[in-house]
């Protein structure tokens, strides 16, 4: 039987100062009882000789120190794990709060997850099909990568990671694919708006959904996408599958971290975010991955939203270190009514060369994203200069160029959310824009393959 303390000293937000403790560790579960006998779950944040700092997960409010006590648990916080977890939704702690039973775990698991051994990953190479043009044909992604989603406040972010969810296949292969998704402080409207969009497409069969309201303390926040990741590792590394973790919004995540970290007075950082938010973000971010002997694999994008749409802030500027590329949205082509607004130009998946050509997607993908962006940044610069110079400024063929980037914004990177292309199609419509420029401009193309595809029309 757990020991009882009936030694709370000081309450300050979230925190709890409990004196007096034996033999209690770092990060272990803890259970306040209040005088009415209502529970309270917390976890232990730091230890000074007999003292133990707590958090609570759930609020302050209403706890008095004389009358309450402790109990901590010896272990701690746990995820009760199953295959029946597909298709349910549960809220930042892993209760469930879609209507439906308690789940019954095939086993418990450690939330905080265990590294892993860098020794022991294997290189990400495998293609996964989104059905968006902008992100499948010039920044692939790949099994088992890390590739966040830039976006800015009011850009429709919500509704491309719903796209990419309900979307995203591993080609060519019966294995099985599932997705988890995180959500951090967001909306009732934006979580009803998941729900229902994953429920109406029947991709919630496959999805495993975890939901943290704004609402909701901050403390339940920062251990949202510890439940997800948890979930994902035993869907990936006990079933197989191949799982696709999708976490929204990361700066929500962050500015809870700063919260709970300014409550414990700790000296702050950059804009005001712990010095160990680096360490905190790569301990989150690093569980995505593939391992050796395993055919499943976790692949992750997490998505944020920029502070003041600055991609130097501390958030954006992490994340990029830590994870193998970004695709950034742009509030310019939002503007333009270009939807999904993916900026491809400064937009990069370091990975992407691993993950097409001959056998993954077709032979002439590379060849054709380079020209594609080619093509592209030189029309920019076209367009660019029609403005600063008029028209009349412009050669021939920065005229082609200046069409060919419009056409490409409207046809290739405009798709709307509901489009669902394969990578035949992307690639097609790639050669379709191509089309536009006299065969004489495109240099980074094999003769091979403008035999096969520039003249086959």
């Amino acid at each position: 039987m757990p020991k009882e303390y009936r030694t709370i000293q000081e309450i300050a937000g979230p925190l709890m100062l409990v004196q007096g403790v034996e033999g209690v560790t770092y990060n272990e579960l803890g259970e306040i009882e209040l005088a009415s006998g209502e529970k309270r779950r917390c976890k232990v944040l730091e230890i000074d000789g007999t003292n133990a700092m707590v958090q609570l997960f759930e609020s302050s409010t209403g706890i008095n120190p004389q009358d309450s006590k402790v109990r901590f648990l010896g272990r701690a916080m746990e995820l009760g794990v199953s295959e029946d977890m597909l298709s349910r939704v549960f809220d930042g702690l892993g209760r469930p709060i879609d209507g439906g039973p308690e789940i019954l775990p095939d086993k418990r698991m450690d939330v905080n997850g265990l590294p892993m051994n860098p020794a022991a990953r294997n290189y990400p190479q495998e293609f996964i099909q989104t059905g968006v043009s902008a992100i499948d044909g010039l920044n692939t992604l790949v099994r088992g990568q890390k590739l966040p989603i830039f976006s800015m406040s009011g850009l429709p972010h919500a509704d491309l990671a719903a796209q990419i969810a309900r979307q995203a296949k591993v080609r060519g292969t019966d294995e099985q694919f599932a997705v988890v998704f995180a959500a951090m402080g967001i909306t009732f409207e934006e979580a009803n708006f998941f729900t229902k969009s994953f429920t109406e497409t029947g991709a919630i069969d496959r999805t495993v959904m975890f939901v943290n309201l704004a609402n909701d303390p901050a403390v339940e926040r920062l251990a949202t996408p510890k439940m997800a990741l948890t979930a994902a590792e035993y869907l990936a590394f006990e079933k197989n599958m191949h799982v696709l973790v999708i976490l929204t919004d990361i700066t929500n995540y962050a500015d809870s971290l700063r919260e709970v970290s300014a409550a414990q007075k700790e000296v702050p950082g950059r804009r005001g975010y712990p010095g160990y938010m680096y360490t905190d973000l790569a301990t989150m971010y690093e569980r995505a991955g593939r391992q050796e002997g395993k055919t499943g694999s976790i692949t992750m994008i997490p998505i944020l939203t920029m502070p003041e749409d600055d991609k130097t802030h501390p958030i954006p500027d992490l994340t990029g270190y830590i994870t193998e590329g970004q695709i950034i949205l742009s509030r310019e082509l939002y503007r333009q009514g270009i939807m999904p607004p993916i900026d491809v130009l400064p937009s990069l998946s370091r990975l992407k060369d691993k993950g097409i050509g001959e056998g993954k997607t077709r032979a002439d993908h590379a060849n054709t994203m380079n020209q594609l962006f080619a093509a592209y940044a030189r029309g920019k610069e076209a367009k660019e200069l029609m403005v600063v110079l008029g028209e009349a400024a412009l050669t021939d063929m920065d005229k082609i160029y200046a069409r060919f980037a419009d056409e490409f914004e409207v046809k290739y990177v405009s798709q709307g959310f509901e489009t669902n292309r394969d990578i035949e199609e992307t690639l097609s419509l790639g050669w379709e824009l191509l089309r536009i420029l006299p065969r004489s401009e495109l240099k980074r193309i094999k003769d091979e393959f403008l035999d096969e595809y520039y003249d086959a029309k």
